[in-house]
């Protein structure tokens, strides 16, 4: 016999159509990542298996493997679900099912590493007491660790009972995997998949209330037959997305959205859906409009409010002010923070113009009053420097580069000891530079 994955699509369809036609689930869905084996003795097949991600939550075995949530969202993808296995009518051999799965899942992790770019560090699956016990997965070195609650999955986020438990039963493809699977830092070969996971959001109901609280002051520009997402509550949303790393735009919002909660979209003030009775996400569409029509300096003034609820009002007596570019996005944004990283606001650039009058125009509108004011050399010009000590009333720390070299040289010049004009000149060739001829003594009445 031999074992080997099914690639080929019609051999797929014909996969599926087995699974289908003699599994007792009578089901050949597979979810995310997934691969087919099948065992052939002179190109008949015997025996099918799948593998799919695994279950996102189950009791027993994060338990068991004694991870934190976010180690299980994080890691989850080294783990696989051994979704169906069956034997084909008329192949039930002995030895059969036990020498197919030694052979696969010595393989397993190879392949999924060449499919989908990552190893596997353990697997996963599930067996109905009532029909089956588990005797082919045992006899594999598979470990039982208790059962399931009793629900299906029904929908992105609800669960249905249906009063019919499985076992759980776990493999180590590594040993010690779950060990490592719990451990502060993966291993180097799997730290990879930990640092692809997706942005989720962690935030309180309490903690997005009180974030479109302070949005509820942003003006609304959209139709009333846009409204089934309040501005404020998408505003929010994108915060707290952007604040979780979800930075691509508006396919990345909608994928990060579809991760809340019921609460977390309650919280948001989004509408039912009709048809499921179900607080509904927003999709891309509505992110693309909001992102091109809502006003910048309301949605800034509303986030710096938020902010300082938060943090308590700003206390650092420096403000750093420099220009980057947007990645995935392609425009040039001014920044300002405080000595500790704190935002103080931000600016666009428009196109065909640069961040130096830019940067001048948010200061103006910043507190830099008594303040360190600090910027690179694309900001040491004249005008920036009046813009912080006369008309904000502070001061300046500007860095000077050798291309500025008239500014170089007065700047290597300016403490050196030299003559003091008007008075030291020739006539007083005795006296030390510097100095001034005549008595000391003070100055007349009529002298300044």
């Amino acid at each position: 016999m031999s074992v080997r994955l099914v690639t080929d699509r019609k051999e797929q369809d014909h996969f599926d159509q087995l699974l289908v036609e003699h599994h007792y689930l009578h089901s050949a869905t597979l979810v995310g990542e997934h691969l087919r084996y099948v065992v052939t003795h002179r190109g008949e097949w015997l025996a099918l298996a799948s593998w799919s991600a695994a279950a996102l939550h189950l009791k027993a075995r994060d338990q068991f493997i004694g991870w934190s949530q976010e180690q299980r969202r994080t890691r989850l993808p080294l783990m696989a679900n051994n979704a169906r296995l069956l034997v084909l009518p008329q192949c039930h051999h002995p030895n059969l099912v036990s020498r197919f799965m030694k052979v696969m899942l010595g393989r397993l992790s190879a392949d999924w590493q060449q499919r989908w770019g990552h190893p596997l560090a353990a697997v996963e699956t599930f067996v109905d007491p009532q029909l089956f016990q588990g005797t082919a997965y045992k006899v594999s070195g598979w470990s039982q660790l208790g059962e399931t609650s009793g629900f299906k999955r029904s929908a992105v986020d609800f669960y249905q009972e249906h009063q019919r438990p499985k076992q759980v039963w776990l493999r180590e493809l590594v040993k010690k995997a779950c060990v490592k699977l719990r451990a502060a830092q993966l291993p180097p070969e799997w730290a990879a998949v930990e640092a692809q996971a997706p942005p989720h959001c962690t935030a309180k109901a309490q903690e997005l209330r009180s974030l479109r609280d302070h949005f509820k002051a942003v003006p609304e520009f959209r139709r009333k037959q846009a409204l089934g997402y309040p501005l404020a509550g998408l505003l929010a949303l994108i915060a707290m997305a952007m604040f979780s790393g979800a930075v691509r735009g508006p396919e990345d919002l909608a994928q990060y959205a579809a991760t809340l909660s019921q609460g977390q979209l309650r919280a948001l003030n989004f509408r039912l859906s009709r048809k499921t009775g179900r607080v509904r996400y927003p999709k891309a569409t509505c992110f693309g409009q909001v992102l091109a029509g809502v006003d910048q300096a309301a949605v800034q003034k509303a986030l710096l409010g938020w902010q300082d609820q938060v943090l308590g009002a700003n206390q650092d007596p420096t403000v750093m002010v420099d220009g980057k570019t947007l990645r995935h996005a392609g425009l040039d944004v001014v920044n300002a923070v405080n000595g500790q990283g704190r935002w103080l606001g931000s600016a666009m650039v428009p196109e065909g113009a640069n961040e130096i009058p830019v940067a001048r125009t948010l200061l103006a509108g910043l507190d830099i009053g008594s303040k360190l004011t600090l910027a690179d050399a694309a900001h040491t010009h004249t005008q920036t420097a009046k813009t912080v000590l006369f008309e904000g009333g502070g001061d300046f720390l500007l860095t000077v580069k050798e291309n500025q070299k008239q500014l170089c040289h007065t700047l290597a010049t300016l403490l050196q000891e030299q003559s003091f004009s008007p008075s030291a000149h020739g006539d007083h060739s005795s006296l030390h530079p510097g100095t001034q001829p005549g008595t000391p003594g003070n100055p007349r009445p009529d002298g300044p």
